[in-house]
């Protein structure tokens, strides 16, 4: 037991710590380079191999007459065939360029079905170009799907999970051209921070120009907006050396005073920074219960009166404690050990923030969504 928790305080000891009380953060974890990004290709299709869960081509003409198309290109021609094949799909191709990738690299492809098929579990793709906006092939998807999903039908009843009709090809697709561009061209480079602050953009210069400082002797960092960090790279380095050693310094990471409501889970997301001034709360909740019901009349033996069915309503209220408690808070601890001593359901803990804030007391932004 020693032992573990030496190690726990090593740990806890290695983490640097924020020079403003906040969380330490790699900036590489909360930022990204302006220009370095993947690109979205996409790409038609023809998937086969489907053990008769493929598109009807009577209903799908357009996988008809790709099937037409490709064995044309193959040699065979069946224009004049009556084809009632359920072996193959029509799908949509789809895949992320990463960034820098270069020619013979391999990325995964995301395949989805386009006409009526049920499955695509044991289809392998076709040789599929994918392009992007520009028109331009970038790369070329071809291999086995790997479908997470399946279904099963009887005459009564059928059973299913997740999506069959989506799957995925581990390194599908082979890049065949290159994005241009290059980082060593850039002399002027931009950090774009993930959750824009301006005391987030802030730390992040202070921090990058003290270590530059020490490291090449001038400041290279200055804050443009709350977004945007500009570095000028130094002429003795490469711009990937340059932003390897950027991207490990630790700062601190602010944000903005927010309460985030999702009515539909009734999840509550408090964030650290929240205040609220000392108010009183009383939450309660008043039953109504109407239950309406028939009663027979019996009229008494050898009279001349009639049965009849009597309505019958019952009404039953019942008001639960409400409490009336006084929530004074600096902080999100005092907040949530307030609202949990008066026993409150996400419902109640939802409608009771949107009151404080309505008050004016919530000292934050209340997103609801």
């Amino acid at each position: 037991m020693r032992s573990l928790l030496a190690i726990v305080l090593v740990i806890l000891h290695a983490l640097p710590a924020a020079a403003g009380g906040g969380d330490a953060v790699r900036i590489k974890d909360i930022t990204s380079i302006q220009g370095v990004r993947a690109n979205q290709l996409v790409g038609y299709g023809l998937v086969v191999g489907l053990n008769g869960t493929g598109d009807s081509l009577r209903n799908s003409p357009f996988t008809e007459r790709s099937f037409q198309s490709m064995l044309d290109q193959m040699g065979v021609n069946i224009r004049d065939a009556n084809s009632r094949t359920r072996n193959i799909a029509a799908v949509l191709v789809t895949a992320d360029l990463p960034p820098f990738a270069g020619a013979g690299s391999r990325m995964d492809v995301t395949v989805s079905s386009l006409g009526d098929a049920t499955s695509l579990a044991g289809g392998s793709l076709v040789m599929t170009p994918l392009s992007g906006p520009d028109q331009v092939i970038y790369a070329v998807a071809q291999g086995p799907i790997a479908v997470s999903g399946f279904q099963a039908q009887g005459r009564a009843e059928s059973v299913s999970q997740n999506v069959p009709t989506t799957g995925r090809i581990p390194n599908g697709a082979l890049v065949e051209r290159e994005v241009a561009g290059a980082l060593d061209d850039e002399r002027t480079l931009v950090l774009e921070l993930r959750n824009p602050d301006f005391a987030t953009a802030v730390h992040i210069t202070d921090t990058i120009n003290a270590f530059a400082k020490e490291r090449y002797g001038r400041r290279v960092a200055r804050e443009r907006d709350l977004r945007t960090v500009m570095l000028e790279r130094p002429h003795n380095i490469t711009a990937a050396r340059f932003l390897g050693e950027v991207g490990q310094l630790y700062t601190e990471a602010d944000s903005p005073a927010r309460v985030v409501i999702d009515e539909r889970t009734g999840t509550v997301v408090i964030g650290r920074e929240v205040r609220i001034a000392t108010v009183a709360v009383s939450h309660g909740s008043l039953t109504v219960r109407i239950t309406e019901g028939a009663q027979v009349s019996q009229p008494e033996p050898f009279s001349d009166g009639e049965t009849v069915v009597v309505p019958e309503t019952f009404v039953s209220v019942n008001q639960e404690g409400a409490n009336l408690a006084i929530m004074g808070g600096t902080n999100l601890e005092t907040l949530v050990r307030g609202l949990n001593m008066m026993g409150l359901k996400p419902i109640g803990v939802i409608a009771i923030l949107q009151a404080i804030k309505t008050s004016g007391a919530l000292q934050a932004e209340l997103v609801v969504q």
